[in-house]
């Protein structure tokens, strides 16, 4: 990747937008942590978005940062990075958590700015641009992630009533009440590793194109933890809305539903996180869900909430990339 001549101004507003989308990024998703624990009444709101942003925040002791080197140089062109295809990117992903946060739509912050870039680097120089390896295996796991979620969910929830049955139901729902605060713990984990680094990945490729850090420099500590920083405020303020679509309207949770949920999620993301991959929590999740809830009774899963989500799946990269490409091109004009 070329050296560009970026003023410091310009470099410092971009990471604070990255950062800002990161914030984001916890606000919208912090529902993936805490929706399941929440609704279940095994932990009030305000405790569940402590809980949540503590681990999100400490994630990075736990894994490397893979998904961190697939986003910042396997998803585009290294060569074509520029502060406007890097403004255009985080406008078209932050523009699409806005509009899916305020409708309550669960939709996946990771491929929002996946999209974005996407968007903005085909702006500015075609599909050539994409890195054919990196798209695909981030756009196969819209499809994957889920489908794991779902049957490791449905699997553990099998397991877990099977077990369940050595116990009174009183029992068994305190036991299940607290696991649940271990497998939100693991799935916040996950959470933290996987979404913190793609806006990771997103501030290194600035830093190398701007040419503050060198290709084969490792990723600066001041990001890592900025980053963290940001995704676990994020959370602590939460997207009310969208808890109330995870938790509480794609099916009835009880505690065993809940930490199977959660726990599935968890195993999930620490797979993708471990190979690179940067799948979205909130798909994870949602397939987790409704594993739980068809396990119990398909009736039970109402699949026309989840129909919908699957459509904002289904749009989120197409319209983020399309804002950030128009994004980019304002920004070639006047930024």
């Amino acid at each position: 990747m070329g050296t560009l001549h970026i003023a410091m101004e310009i470099v410092i507003f971009l990471v604070a937008l990255a950062l800002l989308f990161d914030f984001m990024n916890g606000f919208h998703d912090s529902a993936n942590s805490i929706a399941t624990i929440v609704s279940t009444g095994a932990m009030s709101p305000q405790k569940a978005v402590v809980w949540a942003a503590f681990f999100n925040f400490i994630a990075f002791l736990f894994f490397g940062f893979h998904v961190a080197t697939t986003v910042g140089k396997g998803i585009i062109d290294p060569s074509i990075v520029d502060h406007h295809v890097v403004f255009g990117a985080l406008v078209g992903a932050i523009s699409w958590n806005i509009i899916t946060w305020y409708y309550g739509i669960p939709s996946s912050s990771s491929h929002a700015l996946v999209g974005g870039l996407a968007g903005a680097a085909v702006a500015k120089g075609g599909t050539g641009t994409l890195v054919a390896a990196g798209f695909l295996k981030t756009a196969s796991a819209i499809v994957l992630s889920p489908l794991l979620g779902f049957i490791l969910g449905a699997l553990l929830m099998v397991g877990a009533a099977w077990s369940g049955s050595l116990f009174t139901a009183r029992k068994a729902d305190r036991g299940f009440k607290y696991l649940q605060y271990v497998s939100a713990a693991l799935y916040s984990l996950g959470h933290g590793s996987n979404d913190a680094q793609k806006t990771m990945g997103i501030i290194w490729m600035l830093l190398i194109a701007a040419g503050l850090t060198g290709p084969q420099d490792s990723l600066p500590f001041w990001v890592v933890l900025s980053c963290q920083t940001a995704m676990g405020l994020g959370t602590l303020f939460g997207g009310w809305r969208i808890v109330r679509t995870m938790g509480m309207k794609i099916t009835k949770l009880k505690p065993v539903g809940g930490f199977c949920a959660s726990a599935s999620g968890a195993a999930t993301l620490f797979l993708a996180t471990s190979l690179g991959v940067p799948v979205s929590t909130t798909h994870t999740i949602t397939g987790s869900i409704v594993g739980v809830g068809a396990a119990r009774n398909v009736n039970a899963v109402r699949w026309g909430i989840a129909g919908n989500i699957v459509w904002a799946w289904v749009l989120t990269i197409p319209a983020s990339a399309f804002i950030a490409g128009v994004a980019w091109w304002l920004g070639q004009r006047y930024f």
